[in-house]
């Protein structure tokens, strides 16, 4: 039986289209939206805090944390700050990749 591995790189490649396509591009940009949303519940639920806590604390509501978490929303950068640092109390760290 012939074994070959499929990395994820080539199956966004047949899918998407190679890294820098427009589609490809669009789904990187969807994917870390995505990674966000992720990142910030699973912050959340470490704190043991409802999305409405956090929601109050940041000065914003449930229901939009609620879509940042589901990826059904877009978030200002000065948006993700305040609920990083007022409603989680942590630092948002950023790098660009080139």
């Amino acid at each position: 039986m012939n074994k070959t591995t499929t990395t994820f790189d080539l199956i966004l490649d047949k899918k998407y289209g190679k890294s820098g396509s427009p589609k490809r591009e669009q789904w990187e940009q969807g994917f870390e939206t995505f990674r966000i949303g992720a990142m910030l519940g699973e912050a959340r639920r470490k704190l043991n805090l409802t999305q409405e806590e956090l929601a109050e604390k940041c000065g914003t509501s449930k229901a939009y944390i609620s879509r940042i978490e589901n990826n059904a929303s877009d978030i200002r950068l000065s948006t993700l700050m305040r609920i990083i640092q007022k409603g989680l109390g942590g630092h948002l760290t950023l790098s660009l990749d080139f």
